[in-house]
C-alpha cells in the first residue's frame, strides 16, 4: 500500500478513528496498530508477513535471551542467532542472484559455463529497513545499552509499526519501543504539525519527484541518445527527484506516526546545503548514515586504530552502504566514490597544512553537491556501461542543446522544482527545522498551505510513481 495511494487514503482515516477510540486500552491500541500494519505490509504481497514474523519471532527470544545469559560465550551465540537469521534472509533475498551471476561471468572468462545458479525470487519491498531495525535491537541488547522488552505485543508493533516499515526512518528501540508501551493522548499541537508534514511530503513525492521522474526517465532509458548538456540536465534532475522522493517519504512517515502519538527522529536536514560530504551524510537519510556509523563503522574499529585502519573502515562502511541499497555494482561503486572522498576529507581536516583551505570553505558547498551529482549517475543508470556512457558525457562535457521534449514537462519540472528549492533555501535560511516550520499555525493557517498543496497537486498530477527506496 502506497502513502500516494487511494487505498491509502481509505486506510488510514478509518486505524486513525478507531486507535484514537481505543487510547484508554493500551493493548488493544498497540493490537490495533499491528493488525493495521500486517494489512498494509500484506497489500503488497501477503506471503513475506512470514519473514517479518520470523524475524520479530527470533529477534524477540534472541534478545531476552542475550539479556539473560550467565556467560559471555552464550550472549554471544544468541546475537551470531540473530545476527545469521536477518542477514541470512537478507542475502537470500537480495543478493544471491547478483553473487551468482557475477560468480558465473567471472568463471566464464576462463571458459567454464556452469549451469544456472539464479533462482526465481521476488525481493521482499522494505526488508533492508526492518532487517537493520531489528537487527539493532539485538545489538543494542548486547551492547548492554539497551533492555528488552517482554511483550511480545510491543516488539511485534515495534517492528512491522506501518508509517515507517517499507522505507524508514530506521528507528532503534530506545527510541520507539518506548513509545510503544506508555499510554498516548492526543495532542492537538503534534496533530497540527504531523498533518502538516505528511501534506508537504505529499507536495515533494506527487508534485515535484514525480514531474521530473519523467524527464529523467525518458533520458535515462539510454544515455548515449542524448548530448553532454541533456545527460547533465537529467542527472541534475534526478538529485533532486531522488531527495523530493525519499524526503517526502520520510516527511509523510514522521507526520503519520506524529498524529498518532509518536515521535520519529528527523531523517533528512537540507542535505544540499552541505559544505563537505562528510556534512552531506550527516543530513542525508540520518537513520541510515548513523546505523552504518553505530553498528559497523564502531565496530570496525572507527577512528581508534590509527588513520590506515580508519580510511579502510570508512571504506568498507561505506561499499557495504552502497551494497545495501542494491544488487549492482553500480550501487557498490557508488559507495566506493563516497567512502574515497570522505576519507580524504578526514585526511586534509586531520593535516594542519590544509588549514589554507579555509578560506575557500564557501566553495565547499558547489563542489559538495558535484561530488554527490556525479555519484548518483551510477545510482540511477539501470547497468554499469550506461552509467559510464552517462559520466564520460559530463566529464568530457561537449555541450549542446538541452533535449527538451515535451515543453510542458519541462517547464512545470523547472517550476516546481524552483518552489522545492525555494523552501528548502528558506528553511536553511532561516534555519528552521522541517518539523517546526508549521508550530505557530493556528488552524486556518495549516487548512490555507494544506488547500494550496492540493491545488497544485491537482495542477501537475499525471500519474504517481511508487517510491524509489521502495526497490532497496
Amino acid at each position: 500500500m502506497l502513502f500516494n495511494s487511494i487505498e491509502f487514503l481509505i486506510f488510514f482515516p478509518i486505524v486513525f478513528i478507531l486507535y484514537w477510540l481505543l487510547s484508554d486500552k493500551l493493548t488493544l491500541q498497540n493490537l490495533l496498530l499491528l493488525g493495521a500494519s500486517y494489512i498494509f505490509y500484506a497489500w503488497w504481497d501477503w506471503r513475506f508477513l512470514s519473514l517479518i514474523i520470523i524475524s520479530s519471532v527470533i529477534d524477540y527470544i534472541a534478545g531476552l535471551s542475550i539479556h539473560k545469559a550467565n556467560t559471555e560465550k552464550q550472549r554471544k551465540c544468541w546475537l551470531i542467532v540473530s545476527l545469521i537469521a536477518n542477514l541470512g534472509f537478507l542475502s537470500i533475498f537480495k543478493y544471491y542472484n547478483f553473487f551468482a551471476e557475477s560468480f558465473t561471468q567471472a568463471v566464464s572468462t576462463f571458459g567454464w559455463q556452469p549451469n544456472d545458479l539464479t533462482l526465481n525470487i521476488i525481493l521482499p519491498v522494505g526488508i533492508s529497513f526492518y532487517t537493520f531495525q531489528t537487527l539493532s535491537y539485538t545489538i543494542d541488547i548486547y551492547r548492554r545499552t539497551f533492555q528488552p522488552t517482554k511483550s511480545l505485543l510491543s516488539f511485534f508493533t515495534y517492528i512491522a509499526f506501518f508509517p515507517q516499515l517499507v522505507a524508514g526512518p530506521i528507528e532503534r528501540a530506545s527510541n520507539l519501543l518506548p513509545q510503544i508501551e506508555k499510554k498516548r493522548k492526543f495532542n492537538k499541537e503534534w496533530f497540527n504539525e504531523g498533518v502538516l508534514q505528511i501534506f508537504i511530503g505529499l507536495f515533494r513525492k506527487i508534485v515535484i519527484a514525480d514531474t521530473l521522474a519523467t524527464y529523467v526517465d525518458t533520458i535515462y532509458a539510454d544515455p548515449s541518445l542524448y548530448n553532454s548538456s541533456t545527460v547533465l540536465l537529467a542527472t541534475f534532475f534526478y538529485a533532486f527527484q531522488i531527495y523530493f522522493d525519499f524526503a517526502g517519504y520520510s516527511d509523510i512517515a514522521i507526520g503519520t506516526a506524529k498524529v498518532m502519538g509518536f515521535k520519529f527522529h528527523q531523517n533528512f536536514n537540507l542535505p544540499y546545503f552541505s559544505k563537505s560530504l562528510t556534512e552531506f551524510w550527516r543530513k542525508w537519510h540520518i537513520s541510515l548514515s548513523f546505523w552504518l556509523r553505530d553498528y559497523l563503522y564502531i565496530s570496525l574499529g572507527g577512528n581508534r586504530k590509527g588513520i590506515k585502519i580508519t580510511y579502510r573502515n570508512l571504506m568498507i562502511t561505506m561499499l557495504l552502504g552502497g551494497l545495501w541499497h542494491g544488487s549492482s555494482w553500480n550501487f557498490i561503486i557508488w559507495g566506493g566514490i563516497h567512502g574515497l572522498v570522505l576519507s580524504i576529507e578526514k585526511y586534509i581536516k586531520s593535516n594542519s597544512r590544509f588549514n589554507f583551505l579555509n578560506k575557500f570553505a564557501f566553495l565547499g558547498y558547489p563542489l559538495t553537491f558535484f561530488i554527490v551529482l556525479i555519484a548518483w549517475v551510477f545510482f540511477r543508470a539501470t547497468t554499469l556501461n550506461s552509467a559510464i556512457t552517462a559520466i564520460s558525457k559530463i566529464l568530457i562535457f561537449k555541450g549542446g542543446i538541452p533535449f527538451i521534449g515535451d515543453i510542458n514537462v519541462m517547464a512545470n519540472s523547472l517550476f516546481v522544482l524552483t518552489i522545492g528549492i525555494a523552501f528548502d533555501y528558506y528553511l536553511f535560511r532561516k534555519k528552521i527545522a522541517l518539523e517546526n516550520f508549521g508550530k505557530n499555525f493556528n488552524p486556518l493557517k495549516i487548512a490555507v498551505f494544506c488547500s494550496i498543496v492540493i491545488v497544485l497537486t491537482n495542477l501537475f498530477y499525471s500519474t504517481s510513481n511508487n517510491f524509489i527506496y521502495f526497490q532497496f
